[in-house]
């Protein structure tokens, strides 16, 4: 699945992230590139929460988060995880 990032995609994933965290969107939205976890996250999310977004990706894309550290990375923000999908995507067509 080839996977294109767009300003639609991008609103897409951050529906999806807020879904499956069950979270409202914070005040003045969710930047593209604001950290979606550690101290300066306005979200507050957890491990617990890494795990519902990651099996979400896993059910919406096909895509597995099986490596803590690529799954850390990948979740950093809204324009990482993007980015993680749309190679993800190309890896997968090769």
């Amino acid at each position: 699945m080839s996977i294109t990032v767009t300003p639609e995609f991008i609103a897409s994933l951050k529906a999806m992230v807020l879904e499956a965290v069950e979270k409202g969107e914070p005040p003045g939205g969710l930047g593209d590139d604001e950290p979606l976890f550690g101290p300066e996250a306005r979200l507050d999310l957890d491990s617990l929460d890494a795990l519902q977004v990651s099996m979400t990706i896993q059910q919406r894309f096909g895509v597995r988060m099986p490596d803590s550290k690529e799954t850390r990375r990948a979740l950093t923000s809204i324009a990482h995880l993007a980015e993680h999908l749309s190679q993800a995507g190309q890896a997968g067509k090769a």
